[in-house]
């Protein structure tokens, strides 16, 4: 991706950060995530956390919640440094706004695991 893209999604990024998460985003984002190629499962994974998060049954901190949340309304946003109607390049900024938010949530993402395995044998 060019640095140009690159800079833009973050700006976007930043002001997705502030966004309030609907259900109605959330099934945007679950049919949206068939687009991220390798990054689907990594995705899917920050809705289900956001969905715990949102029930209550999962806690963390407002920084990392805020990460998810801008991850997702950035992948459901038709506001894109690359929009998403191009062919291949478009969901290009997507996948890379996933990888990034899931290095950020390297230890966040453990936890959560750690704690659905929990919840499973419980």
């Amino acid at each position: 991706m060019k640095k140009a893209h690159l800079d833009k999604a973050i700006r976007l990024f930043e002001l997705f950060r502030r966004h309030r998460i609907s259900d109605e985003d959330l099934v945007k984002a679950e049919s949206k995530s068939a687009y991220l190629d390798e990054k689907v499962e990594e995705f899917r994974l920050l809705i289900s956390m956001s969905k715990d998060v949102i029930a209550g049954r999962y806690h963390m901190n407002k920084w990392n919640l805020s990460i998810i949340i801008a991850t997702i309304a950035y992948v459901i946003s038709p506001l894109d440094a690359m929009p998403d109607v191009l062919p291949l390049m478009g969901w290009m900024d997507d996948v890379t706004i996933v990888t990034y938010a899931v290095s950020k949530l390297t230890e966040e993402i453990k936890k959560y695991k750690a704690f659905t395995q929990a919840r499973l044998a419980g």
